[in-house]
């Protein structure tokens, strides 16, 4: 960036003395072959020829503070320069430049403009001005000079905006996926803190309700804590690793590791699992662990002790959750699921895959959710 930024710094301070020392020498040395041809009525080049050549230059010095004024002011120059009737040839460089530029500037209206008034000019010059007259051919020469300037220019412009614009849909993409990614990171770190955490407090307490009279039972929650804040810490050292450009990162929990979570659950869970177990995509695969993981927090948070039953089903098209307890354990409140954003945060994450997601009371009592999550054709292979 810092090359391109010099590489343009220097292009637009040698342009001007380039372009005027082109026309200058270049007018000097085509006249000797226009002096000798009557019939283009051409003058040698003096002071007042010189300085014409000159404006053009010092008019592309400021071409990007002044780009219409600049136009005009050489344009006019130019057009004086004719009207004396010194040599032509280099003195269209700046012309040119100048139509080019206040084209690709965004000012079309005025480059348009001054070209129509230049070639009506031209048309006049070549018609009554000059010792031989020149016909349509000649006219339709400078129109086609004129518009090819033009369309280049316009095309130019319009691919210059094609690529801003694409640079600026890139980085609208890239701040929308790194957005998205912080709130899956906010989700992963969420459902990894109140699972385990709910996990080692209710452990906890039933470590301390037990140490006295049942020491045996104490030491198997106390075990319980100590695997359970081992888990957390791995799954956070995987989710911040992200943050860490290059950082290893540990795989993300998924329904291969269901056996692990229900054995660290500290609650009475049967596992059904119906149809054909598979390989699943990645984000119905993370969805899946999640969606039982908070659903086992859930329960282990408000009816802890209920018996659990879970039923995994791998249908042709889709991936069936339900997970639901009975009720029977120390619960406070079946509704009262406080106010966290356990179920919301599953609901969203299940309706970012197409999914759905129930959850409430069962008639029979207990507490019930079920999840629908689709599979794309080529996993039901």
């Amino acid at each position: 960036m810092l090359a391109r930024f010099r590489m343009s710094r220097i292009t637009q301070l040698a342009l001007p003395p380039a372009v005027a020392v082109a026309q200058v020498v270049g007018t000097y040395h085509v006249q000797q072959f226009q002096l000798v041809s009557e019939r283009l009525g051409r003058e040698p080049l003096d002071w007042r020829g010189c300085l014409l050549l000159l404006v053009g230059p010092i008019a592309l010095a400021v071409r990007r503070r002044w780009p219409v004024v600049a136009l005009w002011v050489t344009l006019a120059a130019t057009w004086d320069y004719l009207l004396l009737d010194f040599a032509y040839g280099y003195v269209f460089i700046s012309p040119i430049i100048l139509i080019f530029w206040a084209v690709i500037s965004g000012h079309r209206r005025a480059a348009w403009l001054s070209s129509g008034v230049t070639y009506l000019f031209f048309v006049a010059y070549a018609t009554w001005l000059i010792p031989v007259p020149q016909g349509w051919f000649h006219h339709a020469a400078v129109a086609a000079f004129l518009l090819l300037t033009l369309t280049v220019a316009e095309f130019t412009r319009a691919r210059r905006e094609r690529l801003v614009e694409a640079k600026r849909v890139a980085a609208e993409e890239t701040r929308r996926q790194a957005s998205e990614e912080r709130l899956s990171m906010a989700q992963e770190l969420h459902d990894v803190l109140a699972h385990n955490i709910s996990l080692i407090h209710v452990q906890a307490s039933t470590a301390l309700h037990l140490i006295d009279d049942h020491p045996e039972q104490a030491r198997t929650a106390l075990a319980t804590i100590k695997q359970a804040s081992k888990d957390v810490l791995t799954e956070m050292r995987g989710v911040l690793s992200l943050l860490r450009d290059g950082a290893p990162r540990s795989p993300t929990a998924g329904m291969d590791r269901l056996d692990e979570l229900v054995e660290n659950s500290g609650l009475p869970v049967t596992v059904a699992i119906d149809g054909d177990v598979r390989p699943l995509p990645a984000g119905v695969n993370r969805a899946g662990y999640r969606i039982v993981q908070e659903s086992l927090t859930n329960i282990t948070r408000h009816a802890p002790g209920s018996r659990v039953a879970l039923r995994i089903t791998y249908g042709p098209d889709e991936l069936a959750i339900i997970v639901e307890d009975d009720g029977t354990g120390a619960a406070t409140a079946v509704h009262g699921l406080g106010g966290g954003n356990g179920i919301p945060g599953m609901r969203e994450r299940v309706a970012t895959l197409g999914g759905s997601l129930t959850a409430g009371p069962r008639p029979e009592g207990g507490f019930r959710v079920t999840a629908t999550l689709p599979l794309p054709a080529e996993e039901t292979k």
